[in-house]
């Protein structure tokens, strides 16, 4: 094994800790720098980091220590950064989306093609042994020939949590920009690229009220539909439908069903790595729990970036920087035929990724 690979993390808000929680002590990379805004933050998370630096971005970007930048920003900086990065040869791995609009995602690509450069992207959470293990069952014929597919996200919105709430509700945010990249990207994993989309959207309220933290209380627009649902028609045939809300309290449904000529598949929240995959075969009396046979088992975030640094040329990434703008294509084209009132086929194809064979935890861990 040669040196360790050279990460750069810019943006140190909630979701680094993850990120450091896989990556930190892995034997394939090494954290050689850190960047923040918040300068402070930046010093505080290297002191955390045996032989990181804390830097500006500018001085990160151009540190010949990186190899592959991950990009942590909020969504509408995620563009920007990951072409800064790309203009200074670097690699990278974003947080999803990949951008905010399907051009600045597509100028991502195509910048990082033409300078010979890779793109990663979240959600990473797909390659978990949760959709992977639906995804063997699909492959192996289970439940018969695929058909369709529902996927239903509904939560009475992230202010009740979320101390600045504010992007959410903004343009780029959203319920189907949000988390759509969770369940569209199991979809495709399940299913197979999408050729085209119909989209209906609406929003509740005018204003939302923050539920914690310092501004408890204070009240924010609401910029963008908040309920946005869909059909997504793969270009096997399959229909899938999906449902993105911040509009709901509740729902029973399942996160993800596949429904075959021969069974119907329960698919776990791909918001998470693993969990429950069950099946119902025609003619049977009751839903059967599958043993976990694909996938990264005890996933966390960050094994997308680890699958890209060890695909190294000799298999795609399958969290590529590809399907993620495959999937922004779909989640933007959702938007505007709720917008247009018609049919959108999309310009994009992705490939369904290598499927993850179950691999033991100390194996990706190294």
């Amino acid at each position: 094994m040669g040196d360790p690979h050279g990460v750069g993390i810019v943006g140190l808000g909630v979701i680094s800790r993850a990120y450091l929680d896989t990556l930190a002590d892995h034997p394939e990379v090494r954290i050689a720098a850190v960047a923040d805004l918040d300068a402070s933050r930046s010093a505080a998370v290297a002191a955390t980091v045996p032989g990181a630096e804390a830097l500006s971005v500018e001085r990160l970007l151009a540190s010949p220590d990186v190899q592959t930048v991950l990009n942590l920003t909020i969504p509408a900086a995620h563009a920007d950064i990951s072409l800064r990065a790309i203009e200074a040869g670097k690699n990278v791995y974003v947080e999803k989306p990949l951008a905010v609009t399907f051009p600045d995602g597509r100028s991502t690509i195509e910048r990082a093609a033409s300078v010979g450069v890779r793109v990663g992207c979240a959600p990473d959470t797909v390659l978990g042994t949760g959709t992977q293990t639906a995804r063997a069952a699909i492959d192996g014929g289970l439940i018969g020939r695929p058909m369709s597919a529902t996927a239903v996200m509904v939560t009475p919105g992230h202010e009740r949590w979320h101390p600045h709430p504010d992007f959410y509700y903004a343009a780029g945010g959203g319920p189907l920009l949000d988390m759509g990249p969770y369940y569209i990207s199991a979809l495709i994993h399940l299913l197979g690229p999408v050729r085209a989309v119909i989209g209906a959207a609406g929003s509740l309220r005018a204003e939302r009220v923050i539920g914690s933290g310092p501004r408890v209380g204070e009240r924010i627009p609401v910029e963008v539909d908040t309920h946005v649902s869909g059909v997504l028609e793969h270009a096997n045939g399959a229909l899938s439908t999906i449902t993105t809300s911040f509009d709901g309290v509740a729902t029973t449904a399942a996160p993800i069903e596949v429904h075959g000529e021969a069974g119907t598949l329960a698919v776990p929240d791909p918001n998470y790595f693993d969990g429950d995959v069950r099946v119902f075969a025609l003619g049977g009396t009751e839903w059967r729990v599958l043993e976990p046979r694909a996938g990264y088992v005890e996933g966390s975030r960050g094994i997308g970036l680890l699958d890209l640094v060890t695909a190294d040329g000799q298999r795609p990434p399958r969290a590529s920087g590809d399907v993620a703008l495959h999937v922004l294509e779909t989640m933007t084209s959702l938007l505007a035929s709720a917008a247009e009132g018609r049919r959108i086929e999309l310009t994009t194809v992705a490939q369904r990724p290598v499927p993850v064979p179950l691999t033991p935890v100390e194996d990706w861990k190294g």
